[in-house]
């Protein structure tokens, strides 16, 4: 049973771990005759990649992006997209002391009961290093949702709203060995309306599942979010009126989305990345032995992963508005 693939009509399946020789991923239900190069994506995993501030990991990754298969003369030939990214500067060594040991807040105690083996090193295929992967997939998504842009920020680090004052808040997160979380808020504009369908197959609970999916994200809201129990009906109602010969919403607390369909207003999602769990602080812990004992994670490690995770939200929100761009197609043409 396959859990490394996302997606129905586009979709992709990841490979590879954090300290392997190298990750990739194969993109599949590309339509042909798309220009594409690793030009192109390479700027995308280039937002990503480790080591460009001193508040991200301080692993040196070119990211270079390599197309092995599905493009011809530049042109994309509707057969599987293999993608490829060499590792080049993985210390396995970081984790030697470790390797008996469960780090708390991450995947190894449950890898570990779950397969009765795991890669200690770097996590492997749990680690953010996998995220990679998806940013390359979200760049040939984009390639598909033509007129529609995607962008994500950061709006929150820690207790922090105000990013005058991320800086030296993470700075001394950093400098006390320990990490913050962030909050990450992506929004898609021009998005079509129709997209998703009722019930079991809503844009918006893709759009959850895609977005919880990502390493260190806890929660995920679409538009007003957990704010609507706050608001009164005709507040959270978004009402309708007609604009040079057009529906226009009055608000957009649905966040783009109503009874699992794009509304063609903009789409809204936010997402809480949790501080990183790799910290220098002692732990309690146990080791795969059931032994009680304390762990002190090295290695070079994002003392606030949700910073590096934007681009992987934009990614995965491609991701999925491609892949219910084509079924819409598919059953429904070019109605709207």
């Amino acid at each position: 049973m396959s859990s490394n693939t996302f997606g129905t009509l586009f979709r992709y399946t990841t490979w590879g771990e954090s300290h392997g020789p190298a990750i990739g991923c194969v993109v599949d239900g590309v339509p042909p005759l798309l220009d594409l190069s690793e030009e192109y994506i390479q700027p995308f995993l280039d937002i990503r990649k480790p080591g460009q501030t001193r508040n991200v990991s301080q692993r040196q990754e070119a990211d270079q992006v390599k197309i092995l298969s599905g493009v011809f003369e530049g042109k994309t030939t509707g057969t599987p997209i293999s993608l490829f990214i060499e590792n080049m500067d993985h210390r396995s060594k970081d984790y030697g002391d470790i390797k008996d040991k469960y780090r708390p807040g991450h995947a190894d105690f449950t890898y570990d009961k779950k397969y009765g083996i795991r890669d200690y090193r770097g996590g492997g295929r749990s680690s953010a290093r996998e995220t990679a992967s998806r940013v390359a997939a979200g760049a040939i998504a984009r390639l598909i949702l033509k007129g529609v842009s995607i962008e994500g920020r950061v709006t929150q680090i820690g207790p922090h709203k105000d990013s005058a004052e991320w800086e030296s808040f993470l700075d001394k997160i950093r400098k006390s060995g320990s990490s913050a979380g962030a909050i990450v808020e992506v929004v898609a504009k021009g998005v079509p309306v129709g997209l998703g369908a009722p019930v079991a197959d809503k844009l918006d609970a893709a759009i959850a599942s895609a977005m919880m999916g990502i390493n260190a994200v806890k929660g995920v809201e679409i538009g007003a979010g957990f704010g609507a129990a706050l608001l009164g009906g005709e507040e959270n109602s978004d009402q309708i009126r007609i604009k040079d010969g057009k529906p226009y919403f009055l608000s957009n607390h649905a966040g783009g989305i109503l009874g699992g369909i794009s509304t063609g207003q903009d789409i809204v999602v936010r997402m809480a990345f949790k501080p990183t769990s790799s910290i220098l602080t002692p732990m309690k812990t146990i080791d795969r032995y059931d032994n009680e004992t304390e762990i002190v994670t090295k290695g070079r490690h994002d003392p606030c992963v949700g910073m590096r995770g934007v681009p992987v939200a934009e990614a995965m929100l491609a991701i999925v508005l491609a892949d219910h761009l084509l079924r819409h197609k598919a059953q429904c043409g070019d109605r709207t």
